[in-house]
């Protein structure tokens, strides 16, 4: 994978980011199954397309058009954002200009999901999102079960460019430092003992556990009204009317 681009600015924090532990009750969630992949759901996708982040550094929000496909396939009736579309909503949120190649500098994760919850993305908006503990793994597969899919910083190293896969590092120096390429978003959608499966560059691409531990950043739950009850497993163990409380009151 040549030309791409990143575009994940370093990880912004407020007090009002819901935690997605607060509403996890463990002792009532259902058993995992070994292995999970929501592309396997619904209407397969052949194409996830690039979303313009091999010309712009848009990741973030391309981030969401890929989640939007995922979310509607599932449900049967795929939806692709436009191209136009994620630029747009880059533009609102970061002030990029196309026409001003200077102004690419990037979007923080927490601004694109509280523009998506309150303005939408290609007409599409979130119903909520919650921050999960990068190093809660369980909570990480939990999150892709119920909700179909993981929004997802990470901090990636010069040794992965070019790499059709992202392997746990042998350390964190030189090529292999977090950062050392640049900050990167991208949603998971499936997991198994080895890792997660990621999308990026319009690509399925591979990423071990031990890959997530070195450079992962931040990881956010999201819940959308684009993946009806119907199309998900069962959300038993999950505080929806508490997380809708805690909402209002903000």
């Amino acid at each position: 994978m040549l030309n791409v681009k990143l575009g994940k600015a370093p990880k912004k924090s407020s007090p009002k980011t819901l935690k997605l532990g607060h509403y996890l009750k463990v002792s009532q969630l259902p058993t995992l199954p070994a292995s999970f992949d929501w592309s396997t759901i619904g209407v397969p996708i052949s194409s996830y397309g690039m979303m313009e982040n091999d010309q712009v550094g848009d990741c973030t929000c391309a981030s969401a058009g890929h989640l939007l496909m995922q979310w509607t396939a599932a449900n049967g009736s795929l939806f692709t954002p436009t191209d136009q579309q994620i630029i747009d909503a880059y533009s609102a949120i970061t002030g990029y200009n196309p026409a001003d190649p200077s102004s690419d500098t990037g979007a923080n994760e927490l601004d694109v999901l509280n523009y998506w919850k309150t303005t939408g993305i290609a007409g599409h908006n979130i119903g909520a999102f919650a921050e999960i503990n990068i190093s809660a793994t369980d909570f990480i597969k939990y999150s892709i079960y119920l909700f179909g899919g993981v929004y997802l910083g990470v901090q990636l190293p010069l040794s992965y460019q070019g790499a059709t896969e992202w392997d746990t590092p042998t350390d964190q120096n030189g090529n292999n430092a977090p950062g050392s390429w640049g900050g990167h978003a991208v949603p998971a959608i499936a997991w198994d003992e080895n890792g997660i499966t990621v999308i990026t560059w319009g690509q399925r691409l591979k990423m071990s556990w031990g890959a997530w531990a070195s450079y992962g950043e931040e990881s956010y739950a999201i819940l959308s009204p684009d993946l009806v009850t119907g199309a998900k497993p069962s959300p038993d163990g999950f505080d929806l009317s508490t997380l809708q409380t805690d909402l209002a009151s903000l």
